[in-house]
C-alpha cells in the first residue's frame, strides 16, 4: 500500500476530503504523515483525531532553503512517503524536495490555471482578484508541483460560475467544494499509476 504525505497550513478541509476518500475505499492508500507549516492549525487536530503521524516544519526555524528542504526530506523518509499532496500549504517547497519527488507532488489551486495564479495568489486573494477582474468563470485546478509557482503540468480542472451576487466568501465556499472533489480524484489516479506526464501534457489512462 502506498504512503501519502499531506502538507497543510490551515484548517485542513482538503486533508479531510482525502481521509474521507480513503475511508470509503476510493483511494487505496494511507496517509503516513501530515506536515504543517505552523503550529496550532485545525488540520493538525484532524491528524491527531485519526492517529496520523504529524510534524510541524516551519520555514522560519531554518537558516536557509537547503536546511529547510533537508528537514522536510528527513520527515518524508521516516514516514516512508511515496507521494506528496499540498492541501492548502502556503510555503514554496525547496528544490531538493521537488527533485526527490518529481511528478509525485500534487497541489490544488483555487482558480483555473494559468489565470489568477503564481506569486502572491493564494487563499482568498485569488477570489478577490477574480471578483476585481469581473470574470464570469473561475474554478479549481490540481497540478503537479515543479520549481515555479503554480506552473507544473495540469492534471484536472473544473469550472465554477461567478455569480453577480458573489462576494469573496460565497465564491470561496463554492470553489472549495470543487477542490474537495478534484483533489481526491487526482490523488486516486496518482496512486493507481494512471497518470503519464509528457512535457506539459498530462495523459490519464
Amino acid at each position: 500500500m502506498k504512503n501519502i504525505g499531506v502538507f497543510i497550513s490551515g484548517g485542513g478541509s482538503n486533508l479531510q476530503a482525502i481521509i474521507d476518500a480513503i475511508d470509503n475505499g476510493d483511494i487505496k492508500a494511507r496517509i503516513s504523515l501530515v506536515i504543517s507549516s505552523r503550529e496550532g492549525v485545525y488540520g493538525l487536530e484532524r491528524a491527531r483525531e485519526r492517529s496520523i503521524p504529524y510534524a510541524v516544519v516551519s520555514k522560519g526555524d531554518y537558516r536557509d532553503s537547503n536546511s529547510f528542504g533537508n528537514a522536510i526530506l528527513k520527515h518524508l523518509e521516516e514516514g516512508r512517503v511515496d507521494m506528496v499532496v499540498l492541501a492548502g500549504y502556503l510555503n514554496i517547497l525547496p528544490r531538493e524536495v521537488i527533485e526527490k519527488f518529481r511528478n509525485r507532488i500534487i497541489n490544488v489551486h483555487p482558480s483555473l490555471i494559468p489565470a489568477f495564479c503564481g506569486q502572491g495568489y493564494y487563499g482568498k486573494r485569488v477570489h478577490q482578484a477574480v471578483l476585481d477582474h469581473g470574470v464570469k468563470i473561475t474554478g479549481a485546478t490540481v497540478h503537479f508541483v515543479d520549481e515555479g509557482t503554480d506552473t507544473g503540468p495540469i492534471i484536472m480542472q473544473k469550472p465554477v460560475e461567478v455569480l453577480p451576487e458573489d462576494d469573496i466568501n460565497t465564491l470561496a465556499e463554492r470553489v472549495l467544494k470543487v477542490e474537495h472533489q478534484l483533489l481526491p480524484k487526482a490523488l486516486k489516479l496518482l496512486v493507481e499509476d494512471r497518470i503519464l506526464v509528457d512535457g506539459r501534457r498530462v495523459i490519464i489512462s
